[in-house]
C-alpha cells in the first residue's frame, strides 16, 4: 500500500508478519537526481516484494536511490543488504554502527538473560525465535556517517539529524523545519509505546530515553511519521503521554519489588502488558523476552536512583528496595 503524505513524500507499508507491530513505515522521497528510502523492513521475502512493488510504482530507480536507517534493528535495517547498488549511500548513527563493528555474537546478550532470570533451558528456542536473529540482514553495507545536527537533502527537503538515544544507543531521527514534520523511527510512536530494553549492566536507556524526549518536545512539528502504525499529530501531547506511561512503569516495578526480590525475569511476569494473551504462560517466547528486556530497563533506571539494589543468589540476579 503507497501513500502520497506530502508532495514527493510517500509511505510503503512493509508487512511485518506474525509480529505484533504489523508493519513498518518505508518512506520515500523523490528527488531529481537522487531519491531516499527511510528504514526497509526485515530481511525476509513478504518486505522484499512489498518494497519491490512500492518502489515499482513509485517509478523509484535504486540506482539512484539512498538510504537513511533510523536504527539498528532489523525490521528497519534488516532488508538493507538487499536494496543497496555500488551508488547507494547508506545513512546511519555512529553508536549503533560501533556495536556492528565491535560484534561478538549473540552470547552475551544470552548469558545476560539467563543472569537475569530467563529460564536457561529456554534460552536458545528464545533467541531462534527472536525476529532480530531470524530476519537480520545478510550483510552490511559501507555506511556513511551522520551525527546530531548533520543534514540530509533530498530534492526539497532538508532533513537535520537528531540523536535520540534510548530505543537503541544511537537511534536518529530526522527534522524538516520548513515542512513542520518529524520522522520518529521507533522514537516516538502513536499507538503503541516504544519498547526500551536493556541487555547491559553498563547502560541505562530508560533515562536515555526520557532525556531524548524531552530534547525535541519543543520542535515545532506539525505532522509526526512513526516507524509503526498510524501516521498523527499530537506531537507535544504524545509525549507527554510517553513520559506519563513510563512514569506508571516506574512506579509498577517498584510496587512488585518492594513486595520481594525479584529477579527481572519475575518482574515482567508480572507487570501489566496490553497484550492479547490471558497469563505469562501463554507469552510467545520472544514476547517473554521482549517483556523481560523492558522490566530490566526499569529496574537500571530504579537502581541508577539508588532506590533499588541487587544481589546474586543460584546464579540469578535477584533486586529489592533499599532500605531508608
Amino acid at each position: 500500500m503507497i501513500e502520497e503524505i506530502l508532495p514527493d513524500l510517500f509511505r510503503i507499508k512493509i508487512p511485518l508478519p506474525k509480529n505484533p507491530l504489523k508493519y513498518l513505515n518505508s518512506y520515500v522521497i523523490k528527488g531529481p537526481e537522487r531519491n531516499m528510502i527511510i528504514d526497509t523492513g526485515l530481511n525476509r521475502e513478504e518486505c522484499l516484494e512489498a518494497m519491490r512493488n512500492g518502489l515499482r510504482e513509485l517509478q523509484v530507480d535504486l540506482a539512484k536511490t539512498d538510504i537513511f536507517i533510523t536504527h539498528l534493528h532489523a525490521d528497519h535495517f534488516g532488508l538493507v543488504s538487499k536494496l543497496v547498488t555500488d551508488g547507494t549511500k547508506t545513512y546511519f548513527n555512529r553508536p549503533d554502527s560501533e556495536i556492528i563493528e565491535s560484534w561478538g555474537g549473540w552470547e552475551p546478550m544470552v548469558e545476560y538473560a539467563g543472569l537475569m532470570g530467563f529460564p536457561r533451558g529456554e534460552l536458545q528456542n528464545a533467541l531462534n525465535s527472536h525476529p532480530g536473529f531470524k530476519f537480520r540482514s545478510d550483510w552490511v553495507p559501507e555506511l556513511s556517517i551522520l551525527g546530531d545536527n548533520d543534514t540530509v537533502t533530498v530534492g526539497n527537503y532538508i532533513f537535520r539529524c537528531i540523536e535520540t538515544p534510548g530505543h537503541t544507543r544511537g537511534h536518529t531521527c530526522l527534522y524538516e523545519p520548513s515542512k513542520k514534520i518529524f520522522v520518529a523511527g521507533d522514537h516516538i510512536l502513536n499507538d503503541i509505546t516504544p519498547n526500551i530494553q536493556c541487555w547491559s549492566d553498563q547502560e541505562n536507556p530508560l533515562k536515555d530515553y526520557l532525556t531524548s524526549l524531552d530534547k525535541v518536545v519543543s520542535l515545532e512539528v506539525d505532522l509526526v511519521l512513526p516507524g509503526h502504525r498510524r501516521l498523527f499529530k499530537n506531537y507535544k501531547g504524545r509525549i507527554e503521554e510517553l513520559k506519563e506511561h513510563h512514569r506508571q512503569r516506574i512506579e509498577e516495578t517498584l510496587e512488585i519489588v518492594t513486595a520481594g526480590s525479584k529477579s527481572g525475569y519475575q518482574v515482567a511476569s508480572e507487570m501489566t502488558w496490553d497484550i492479547t494473551y490471558k497469563s505469562w504462560d501463554e507469552f510467545p517466547l520472544a514476547q517473554k523476552w521482549f517483556a523481560m528486556g523492558e522490566a530490566i530497563s526499569h529496574l537500571r533506571y530504579l537502581e541508577e536512583k539508588d532506590i533499588i539494589s541487587r544481589k546474586v543468589e543460584s546464579e540469578t540476579v535477584l533486586y529489592f528496595l533499599n532500605q531508608k
